[in-house]
Protein backbone atom coordinates (compact mmCIF):
# COMPACT_ATOMS: atom_id res chain seq x y z
CA UNK A 1 0.00 0.00 0.00
CA UNK A 2 1.10 3.41 -0.76
CA UNK A 3 -1.08 5.67 1.35
CA UNK A 4 -1.88 3.85 4.42
CA UNK A 5 0.39 2.03 7.30
CA UNK A 6 0.14 0.73 10.42
CA UNK A 7 2.49 2.23 12.56
CA UNK A 8 1.70 0.24 16.10
CA UNK A 9 -1.33 -2.08 17.27
CA UNK A 10 -2.11 -3.38 20.68
CA UNK A 11 -2.49 -0.05 22.10
CA UNK A 12 -5.13 -0.26 25.26
CA UNK A 13 -7.91 2.50 24.17
CA UNK A 14 -9.38 2.42 27.53
CA UNK A 15 -7.69 4.74 29.03
CA UNK A 16 -8.71 7.46 26.14
CA UNK A 17 -11.87 6.60 26.81
CA UNK A 18 -12.20 6.97 30.44
CA UNK A 19 -11.31 9.99 30.24
CA UNK A 20 -13.78 11.36 27.36
CA UNK A 21 -16.70 9.64 29.37
CA UNK A 22 -15.77 11.49 32.64
CA UNK A 23 -16.51 14.53 31.04
CA UNK A 24 -19.81 13.95 30.28
CA UNK A 25 -20.98 15.66 26.82
CA UNK A 26 -17.80 15.81 25.76
CA UNK A 27 -18.64 16.45 22.22
CA UNK A 28 -20.82 19.80 22.87
CA UNK A 29 -17.91 21.33 24.19
CA UNK A 30 -16.67 22.93 20.71
CA UNK A 31 -18.44 22.52 17.68
CA UNK A 32 -16.82 24.85 15.35
CA UNK A 33 -15.32 21.73 12.97
CA UNK A 34 -18.63 20.23 11.93
CA UNK A 35 -20.56 23.77 11.51
CA UNK A 36 -17.37 25.25 9.51
CA UNK A 37 -15.92 22.47 7.59
CA UNK A 38 -19.03 21.00 5.50
CA UNK A 39 -17.08 17.49 4.71
CA UNK A 40 -16.50 17.15 8.70
CA UNK A 41 -20.48 17.83 9.08
CA UNK A 42 -21.39 14.33 10.10
CA UNK A 43 -18.37 14.29 12.61
CA UNK A 44 -18.15 15.14 16.52
CA UNK A 45 -14.45 16.34 17.53
CA UNK A 46 -13.06 17.24 20.80
CA UNK A 47 -10.17 20.07 19.76
CA UNK A 48 -6.45 19.41 21.85
CA UNK A 49 -4.23 21.11 19.61
CA UNK A 50 -5.20 23.54 17.37
CA UNK A 51 -3.61 26.19 15.60
CA UNK A 52 -1.58 29.20 17.30
CA UNK A 53 -4.08 32.40 16.39
CA UNK A 54 -1.22 34.85 17.37
CA UNK A 55 1.18 33.51 14.89
CA UNK A 56 -1.25 33.55 11.60
CA UNK A 57 0.71 36.44 9.91
CA UNK A 58 -2.27 37.29 7.02
CA UNK A 59 -2.45 33.49 6.03
CA UNK A 60 -4.66 31.42 5.93
CA UNK A 61 -5.44 28.71 8.45
CA UNK A 62 -4.60 25.67 6.07
CA UNK A 63 -0.93 27.49 5.94
CA UNK A 64 -0.28 28.60 9.65
CA UNK A 65 2.33 25.71 10.74
CA UNK A 66 2.41 27.54 14.91
CA UNK A 67 0.14 24.82 17.20
CA UNK A 68 -0.72 25.11 20.50
CA UNK A 69 -2.93 23.24 23.13
CA UNK A 70 -5.93 23.85 24.21
CA UNK A 71 -7.67 24.41 27.01
CA UNK A 72 -9.60 21.44 27.15
CA UNK A 73 -6.94 19.22 26.57
CA UNK A 74 -5.87 19.39 30.41
CA UNK A 75 -8.86 17.05 30.77
CA UNK A 76 -6.87 14.45 28.80
CA UNK A 77 -3.52 13.73 30.31
CA UNK A 78 -3.65 10.68 28.90
CA UNK A 79 -4.26 11.35 25.36
CA UNK A 80 -1.32 14.37 25.63
CA UNK A 81 0.58 12.57 27.23
CA UNK A 82 0.15 9.79 24.07
CA UNK A 83 0.80 12.45 21.69
CA UNK A 84 4.10 14.39 23.35
CA UNK A 85 5.49 10.61 23.44
CA UNK A 86 4.31 9.56 19.97
CA UNK A 87 5.93 12.88 18.25
CA UNK A 88 9.45 12.15 20.27
CA UNK A 89 9.41 8.44 18.95
CA UNK A 90 9.22 8.91 15.14
CA UNK A 91 11.22 11.93 15.01
CA UNK A 92 8.64 14.61 14.69
CA UNK A 93 6.93 17.85 16.14
CA UNK A 94 3.70 17.63 17.61
CA UNK A 95 1.11 19.88 15.26
CA UNK A 96 -2.91 19.83 15.93
CA UNK A 97 -4.75 16.68 16.90
CA UNK A 98 -8.09 15.92 18.24
CA UNK A 99 -10.59 13.41 19.07
CA UNK A 100 -13.19 12.39 16.54
CA UNK A 101 -16.64 10.49 16.79
CA UNK A 102 -17.74 9.55 13.70
CA UNK A 103 -21.88 8.25 14.73
CA UNK A 104 -23.09 4.91 13.09
CA UNK A 105 -24.27 5.56 9.83
CA UNK A 106 -22.08 8.79 8.80
CA UNK A 107 -19.18 9.90 6.75
CA UNK A 108 -16.75 12.27 6.06
CA UNK A 109 -17.07 12.96 2.91
CA UNK A 110 -14.27 12.59 -0.23
CA UNK A 111 -11.59 15.71 0.57
CA UNK A 112 -8.37 16.93 0.23
CA UNK A 113 -6.84 18.52 2.92
CA UNK A 114 -5.40 21.55 1.22
CA UNK A 115 -2.26 23.86 2.63
CA UNK A 116 1.25 24.02 3.47
CA UNK A 117 0.43 23.12 7.01
CA UNK A 118 -0.75 20.23 5.85
CA UNK A 119 1.80 19.60 2.96
CA UNK A 120 4.76 19.07 5.40
CA UNK A 121 3.33 17.09 7.75
CA UNK A 122 2.10 13.45 8.53
CA UNK A 123 -1.26 12.26 9.36
CA UNK A 124 -2.00 9.87 11.68
CA UNK A 125 -5.07 7.93 13.81
CA UNK A 126 -5.30 6.33 16.53
CA UNK A 127 -8.52 4.07 16.92
CA UNK A 128 -9.74 4.18 20.06
CA UNK A 129 -13.38 2.82 19.36
CA UNK A 130 -14.46 1.17 16.38
CA UNK A 131 -16.35 -2.95 16.74
CA UNK A 132 -16.96 -3.33 13.25
CA UNK A 133 -13.17 -2.11 12.27
CA UNK A 134 -13.08 1.57 11.03
CA UNK A 135 -13.21 2.31 6.93
CA UNK A 136 -11.08 4.23 5.39
CA UNK A 137 -10.16 5.28 1.45
CA UNK A 138 -7.30 7.32 -0.31
CA UNK A 139 -7.40 7.51 -3.43
CA UNK A 140 -8.35 4.13 -4.99
CA UNK A 141 -6.86 2.24 -1.54
CA UNK A 142 -9.09 1.07 1.48
CA UNK A 143 -8.37 -0.34 4.65
CA UNK A 144 -10.20 -1.12 7.95
CA UNK A 145 -8.21 -0.23 11.03
CA UNK A 146 -8.99 -1.93 13.98
CA UNK A 147 -9.14 -0.71 17.81
CA UNK A 148 -5.76 0.26 19.69
CA UNK A 149 -4.55 0.30 16.29
CA UNK A 150 -1.94 3.67 15.15
CA UNK A 151 -1.93 4.00 11.30
CA UNK A 152 -0.01 7.02 8.81
CA UNK A 153 -2.48 7.77 6.04
CA UNK A 154 -1.48 10.37 2.73
CA UNK A 155 -4.19 12.92 3.26
CA UNK A 156 -2.52 14.66 0.18
CA UNK A 157 -4.95 12.23 -1.81
CA UNK A 158 -8.72 12.26 -2.19
CA UNK A 159 -9.50 10.72 1.16
CA UNK A 160 -13.16 9.52 2.79
CA UNK A 161 -14.46 7.53 5.44
CA UNK A 162 -18.04 5.77 6.86
CA UNK A 163 -19.08 4.23 9.98
CA UNK A 164 -20.89 0.90 8.90
CA UNK A 165 -20.94 -0.48 12.06
CA UNK A 166 -23.95 0.09 14.55
CA UNK A 167 -21.66 2.24 16.83
CA UNK A 168 -19.90 4.94 17.44
CA UNK A 169 -16.66 5.13 16.19
CA UNK A 170 -14.04 7.42 18.21
CA UNK A 171 -10.49 8.05 16.49
CA UNK A 172 -7.69 10.27 17.73
CA UNK A 173 -6.69 12.43 15.09
CA UNK A 174 -3.15 13.84 14.63
CA UNK A 175 -0.70 15.71 12.58
CA UNK A 176 2.96 15.39 12.80
CA UNK A 177 6.16 17.26 11.84
CA UNK A 178 8.96 15.94 10.97
CA UNK A 179 12.11 17.42 12.31
CA UNK A 180 13.94 17.53 8.82
CA UNK A 181 10.97 19.40 7.59
CA UNK A 182 11.00 22.02 10.72
CA UNK A 183 13.54 24.32 8.92
CA UNK A 184 10.99 24.20 6.15
CA UNK A 185 7.92 25.40 8.14
CA UNK A 186 10.08 27.85 10.12
CA UNK A 187 11.20 30.16 7.08
CA UNK A 188 7.49 29.80 5.38
CA UNK A 189 6.76 31.55 9.04
CA UNK A 190 9.34 34.44 8.76
CA UNK A 191 8.43 35.19 5.04
CA UNK A 192 4.91 35.77 6.22
CA UNK A 193 6.01 38.05 9.16
CA UNK A 194 8.46 39.59 6.81
CA UNK A 195 5.67 40.20 4.26
CA UNK A 196 3.21 41.42 6.85
CA UNK A 197 5.71 44.12 8.32
CA UNK A 198 6.19 45.36 4.44
CA UNK A 199 2.37 46.08 4.20
CA UNK A 200 2.05 47.45 7.68
CA UNK A 201 4.95 50.15 6.38
CA UNK A 202 3.52 50.89 3.45
CA UNK A 203 0.65 51.69 5.02
CA UNK A 204 1.74 54.58 7.19
CA UNK A 205 4.22 55.58 4.49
Amino acid sequence: MKYFKRIRAGIDPGPFLDEIAALGDAWAMVTGRQDKIAVQREALAIPLRGLRRSQIHGRKRSDVHESRWTSASAQFPHARAFLEETAAALGCDLSRGKIVCLPAGRRVYPHIDRGRYYRLRGRYHLVLKSAAGSWLKAADEEVRMGEGELWWFDNDQMHEAFNDGDQDRIHMIFDLLPHERRAEAEAETAAAIARMAAVQTAAVA
